[in-house]
C-alpha cells in the first residue's frame, strides 16, 4: 500500500535543516534527491536517498521513479534552479506532487528587477537600481554613487559560470570589468546595478513566512544574520530571531502584493543613513538559515507539510523573549581565520544568546558532522595557506 512523502531537494545546511525540523515533529517517509552524496544524504533520519543530474530531465525521472513508492510528494526545493526545473515540468508532475510555489508567477517573481519594481509600487524601500540588460545600458551605471554592486537579475551561478555579485568601487573598477559583463550580456544574461547600503553583515534581517495556495499566510517569523562568510557579501554564518516588527511588516505585504506562495524570504538590510529597512532580495524557498524560526517556536517547513496533505495549520507565535543563535561552525572558524577583528563577533555568536544550535552537530544523528569535517578541514588549509602567503 502506497503512502505520502516528503521529498528535500538539496542536502546542505537548508535542505539537512527541514529533514531535522520535519523528523523532530514526527513526519515519517522523507525522502533526499541530491546532486552527491552530502552531510543530509549521510543523516538517520531520511528513508531514501537518490542521487539526481542537475537537468530538467533527471528531476522528472527521479520524480517518477518515487511516484511508484508513493502516492503523494511533498516537494522542498532548496535552490532556484530547482524551482525553475519543476516549473518546467509542472503540468506532468502535480497530479501527484505538492509544488510550493505560485506556477503562474514565479519566473517574474525570481526576478530581482520585478521585485524592486514591486517595492516602488508599493512604498517599500529599496536600493537605487538600475536594470542592465544590454552594452549601452553599462554607460548608466555612474548614475548611482559608488560603491556598486553588480548582481545577475536572477541566480544564475548555479547553472552557469556567471559570478554571484562584483563590486564596483570606482569608474576604473567599472572599466576593468567591462569586457567581463558585455561577455554575459551577450549571452543572454541580465544584470543588477544598485547602490551599496552602507553598513557590515550585521544589519541583515529576513521576514519567513509560508503562504497557501488559497492565498492566506499560515505562520511567520523574523530574525537576522549574525555574520556571513566569506564577507559582508557572502551567505550565512551565525543568525538569531532578533528583528523589528517592521521586517515583518514590509515581509507580508510583499508576500500578498505579489501574489507569491510557499515557503518565502524578502530578506532586508538596514540603512544607517535614512533608518530604512531595504528589500535586497526575495528567496521563494527555504534559505541556509531557516532553523531559527523552528528553534524559536515557528514550523514553517512542518507548516507546508500539513497545508499539503490539507491537514489543520496551527497558527504559531514567534518567542522573541529567549534570544536563540543558529550557527554554522565551519563558518565561524574560517572566518576567524580569514577575517581581521572576528574574534568579537565569533565571540558573540557562538557563546551569545539564551539558546544555541549547531547547524551540523546533532547527538542523535551524528554521520552528518563527521562527513561535514573534511569539507571543514580543506577550507581551513586554504585559509592557513593564504596566511602564509600574505605573510
Amino acid at each position: 500500500m502506497k503512502t505520502n512523502c516528503t521529498l528535500v531537494i538539496g542536502g546542505y545546511v537548508n535542505g539537512y535543516s527541514i529533514i531535522r525540523e520535519l523528523h523532530e515533529q514526527g513526519v515519517q517517509n522523507i525522502v533526499l534527491f541530491d546532486y552527491q552524496s552530502s552531510l543530509a544524504s549521510k543523516s538517520n533520519r531520511i528513508k531514501i536517498f537518490k542521487k539526481i543530474g542537475k537537468t530538467t530531465t533527471s528531476l522528472k525521472e527521479a520524480l517518477f521513479e518515487i511516484n511508484k513508492k508513493f502516492d503523494y510528494c511533498v516537494l522542498f526545493p532548496t535552490d532556484d534552479l530547482q524551482l525553475e526545473q519543476l516549473h518546467t515540468i509542472y503540468n506532468e508532475i502535480s497530479s501527484f506532487c505538492f509544488v510550493p510555489f505560485n506556477y503562474n508567477n514565479l519566473l517574474q517573481s525570481l526576478n530581482k528587477f520585478v521585485q524592486y519594481r514591486h517595492c516602488k509600487e508599493h512604498g517599500i524601500p529599496y536600493p537605487k537600481t538600475l536594470y542592465i540588460e544590454k552594452d549601452s545600458d553599462l554607460k548608466k551605471i555612474d548614475s548611482i554613487l559608488y560603491p556598486i554592486l553588480i548582481k545577475p537579475s536572477k541566480r544564475n551561478d548555479l547553472c552557469t559560470n556567471v559570478f554571484r555579485s562584483l563590486i564596483l568601487d570606482s569608474v576604473k573598477d567599472l572599466h576593468d570589468n567591462t569586457e567581463l559583463l558585455i561577455h554575459f550580456l551577450r549571452s543572454g544574461q541580465k544584470f543588477l546595478a544598485s547602490e551599496i547600503i552602507p553598513g557590515d553583515d550585521t544589519n541583515i534581517y529576513a521576514y519567513v513566512g509560508y503562504r497557501s495556495s488559497a492565498g492566506k499566510i499560515l505562520n511567520e517569523w523574523i530574525g537576522k544574520k549574525l555574520t556571513q562568510f566569506p564577507d559582508n557579501y557572502g551567505v550565512f554564518s551565525s543568525a538569531s530571531n532578533e528583528a523589528p516588527v517592521i521586517v515583518a511588516q514590509q515581509g507580508r505585504k510583499l508576500l500578498e502584493v505579489m501574489d507569491l506562495k510557499g515557503i518565502c524570504e524578502p530578506e532586508f538590510k538596514y540603512d544607517l543613513r535614512d533608518g530604512k529597512y531595504k528589500l535586497t532580495e526575495i528567496n521563494l524557498r527555504s534559505m541556509m538559515w531557516h532553523r531559527v524560526g523552528n528553534l524559536s517556536g515557528v514550523h514553517i517547513q512542518y507548516t507546508q507539510y500539513l497545508d499539503a496533505l490539507g491537514h489543520q495549520v496551527i497558527t504559531e507565535i514567534q518567542d522573541k523573549k529567549n534570544i536563540v543563535h543558529f550557527v554554522f561552525m565551519t563558518h565561524e572558524i574560517l572566518n576567524l581565520l580569514a577575517r581581521r577583528g572576528y574574534w568579537k563577533y565569533f565571540k558573540h555568536n557562538v557563546f551569545g544568546g539564551t539558546q544555541r544550535d549547531f547547524a551540523v552537530f546533532n547527538k542523535g544523528d551524528f554521520k552528518p558532522f563527521l562527513f561535514s569535517l573534511w569539507p571543514f578541514f580543506k577550507g581551513f588549509c586554504i585559509q592557513c595557506l593564504k596566511i602564509l602567503k600574505i605573510k
